[in-house]
């Protein structure tokens, strides 16, 4: 009867600690785009894809997590972390001083530059005086909107809802230039129905067109970003990020 009674203390025991283990496991909400391809997007079937959903994946296996994903549009991205439906953004998020207020930065895991898209018979010239009184458009609540807005003011500036949006906008003609992410522009610019359209100019470089991307979290969450720093090394280290790198681009965006 002893021996019994200890075998059920030992059990009891055991499942306490697995209880523990589990509870105890690391669980991520992670919200992305899905409209913002080759970064993010949905497939035919619904799924979120991309380098960003790929990179969050690497991350979650390196942590040890268990995610889960969601798509939500880029203007509500940040308002809904504020509220706690999600734990991370993998969404290729640019840096500016007015979101570092609201969230907290990882360090970069690649790196572009803006660029204007448009039709290159057309302009050769993209400063706001040879633009001036020309259509633009950008995805909103973007870096480039923000810049097309403070630096274009004589231009006609068209807010999208997404960056794909612009880009339907131009081949439409209803803009004669986008301003957007170099590398998402590469995808569109190498679809034949868009063979006239070519970048325009120079990227765009300067202090606000902040060319990295970053993962970002709650406010104050900066020991989930340590986490995600370490784990980010590590995939550097492993293979794992220029696997997936290469699985999407000709290049290194690091």
């Amino acid at each position: 009867m002893k021996t019994m009674k200890v075998v059920a203390a030992t059990i009891a025991v055991l499942l306490a600690l697995v209880g523990a283990v589990r509870a105890d496991e690391l669980k991520l909400r992670i919200a992305t785009e899905g409209a913002y391809p080759p970064f993010n997007s949905l497939d035919a079937s619904g799924n979120l894809v991309g380098f960003d959903v790929d990179i969050a994946k690497a991350l979650c296996l390196e942590m040890k997590a268990t995610c889960s994903f969601i798509a939500v549009p880029w203007d509500d991205i940040i308002n809904r972390l504020e509220k706690d439906e999600y734990d991370l953004i993998v969404a290729s998020m640019s840096f500016t001083e007015e979101r570092a207020r609201r969230m907290e930065y990882s360090a970069s895991y690649y790196r572009s530059h803006s660029a204007f898209a448009g039709d290159p018979s057309r302009f050769n010239d993209i400063s706001p005086a040879a633009l001036k009184g020309f259509r633009i458009a950008a995805g909103s609540n973007t870096i480039q909107s923000e810049y097309l807005q403070k630096t274009y003011p004589d231009s006609k500036i068209a807010l999208t809802k997404d960056e794909p949006e612009a880009q339907r906008l131009l081949q439409a003609g209803e803009v004669d230039l986008v301003l957007a992410d170099s590398i998402d522009l590469m995808t569109f610019l190498q679809s034949p129905e868009n063979s006239k359209f070519d970048y325009v100019g120079d990227p765009v470089t300067n202090g606000f067109l902040k060319s990295s991307a970053h993962i970002t979290a709650h406010k104050g969450n900066t020991e989930l970003i340590k986490k995600v720093n370490d784990a980010l090394d590590q995939l550097r280290l492993n293979g794992t990020y220029d696997r997936i790198n290469n699985a999407y681009f000709p290049f290194s965006i690091y």
